[in-house]
């Protein structure tokens, strides 16, 4: 085989559980003496250089000089595409308010609910590039955006839109959420039943008819819509073919877990209030729970997720950035792992296997994506370190080498 590239002379980190026994699931599956080869954009190899086939040979064969190879990185869960900033509703919390309080004030989501509406999809596509090509040189090959900022069919359309245009602007994979239960929009103050039937009828059917979301998510909170809100969402999305995900257990324990594991969801994030029945429910659904410790750092909350209880459980765990501009305005997945291990105590190998493993598997994407495995597309970091607890280690550094997305 004449195979397009051939990586050598580097170590592998290739998160494949096939390569590391049958331990709890957070293993790197590393490689002293690695090889990746990649023809079409997949890799046909990947694994001990010394396992080569004979008969394997490529165009362009590159050494990387000892240099660690993973998985390209994986953001399950941010909201880029967005009008606006809320700089000062982050002076106002400093002074002592409330995520709550402000929102209730007519601030939070509906403030940039505003600006979104406002905004072109040019606008929105130009406001989310900056905030993507961060991500991108931190070795991120794919990235969730969820919409939410609309709340109203034609502005949940033109997020998605912009969204779906990131990937044409950037060699990047995107993954679209729907997520217009999100907050009460102003129309319907007072009516969280009547906002709720208008998604279900209006906003996700005419999303769905242009194939713009790959998955639907909603806002499981007091602040947003209760667990039997979010029910009829979900068998909404189910009636059209979509998988289910849900920001739950954010700011209190509504049972939002286990409604989404009762659906069998993809994800259930934040999760900060979860108690042992929606962990158990998750472990039974395989539901995976994306831990977003930006959010948890710039509310200055201050329970954290039930991690031991995960864990146990055997709940995959992701990690992801949650970029939004009102509580979590992080785009550096290197620090959202760092905070995931000092602020929630994830062990480096759960904050690697977080951002790659679980977070494909949290977007539904494990078959593609995720780790160093023949038949994957062919997604690489690589990186200027000597051993791979440095990317979770270090705080505003960037060792990243080289990005490889689809081969290229």
């Amino acid at each position: 085989m004449l195979a397009d590239r051939l990586w050598h002379d580097c170590r592998l980190m290739t998160m494949a559980t096939d390569r590391t026994g049958s331990g709890p699931g957070h293993e790197l599956g590393i490689i002293e003496n690695g090889a990746v080869a990649c023809q079409g954009g997949r890799i046909v190899f990947a694994g001990p250089a010394n396992e080569l086939p004979a008969g394997l040979d490529a165009r362009e064969r590159i050494g990387l000089d000892g240099r660690w190879v993973s998985p390209g990185l994986i953001d399950c869960h941010t909201h880029i595409v967005h009008g606006g900033n809320r700089a000062r509703e982050f002076e106002l919390r400093l002074a002592g308010a409330s995520y709550a309080e402000i929102a209730r004030a007519g601030g939070g989501i509906l403030s940039t609910v505003m600006a979104t509406r406002t905004a072109s999809e040019d606008d929105l596509v130009a406001g989310a590039l900056p905030r993507l090509d961060a991500l991108l040189a931190e070795g991120i090959t794919t990235i969730e955006v969820k919409s939410g900022y609309g709340l109203e069919p034609d502005s949940e359309v033109r997020m998605l839109r912009a969204a779906r245009r990131l990937a044409e602007a950037r060699p990047v994979t995107v993954v679209t959420s729907f997520l217009g239960a999100h907050a009460v929009p102003p129309e319907f103050a007072g009516d969280a039943d009547g906002y709720i039937h208008a998604v279900c009828r209006r906003q996700l059917p005419a999303v769905a008819a242009d194939g713009l979301a790959d998955a639907v998510d909603g806002f499981c909170e007091g602040i947003a819509f209760s667990p039997d809100q979010m029910a009829l969402v979900f068998d909404a999305a189910g009636a059209l073919g979509l998988p289910v995900k849900l920001h739950a257990e954010q700011l209190s324990n509504l049972g939002g877990a286990k409604l989404a594991a009762r659906y069998r969801a993809l994800s259930a994030d934040h999760l900060e209030y979860l108690d042992e029945d929606g962990v158990a429910a998750m472990a039974a659904a395989g539901t995976v729970a994306v831990l977003l410790p930006g959010a948890f750092y710039f509310l200055r909350e201050r329970q954290a997720p039930p991690v031991t209880a995960l864990r146990l459980a055997g709940v995959p765990i992701a990690v992801a950035t949650d970029c939004n501009p009102g509580s979590s305005p992080l785009t550096s997945i290197l620090l959202a792992m760092n905070m995931a291990a000092t602020l929630f105590r994830l062990t480096v190998e759960e904050c690697l296997c977080g951002v790659t493993r679980n977070a494909a598997r949290a977007l539904g994407r494990l078959r593609e994506i995720g780790t160093l495995e023949v038949g994957k597309s062919c997604d690489l970091a690589v990186w200027n370190i000597e051993q791979p607890a440095e990317l979770v280690y270090r705080i505003g550094f960037n060792p990243l080498h080289a990005r490889v997305w689809r081969g290229r």
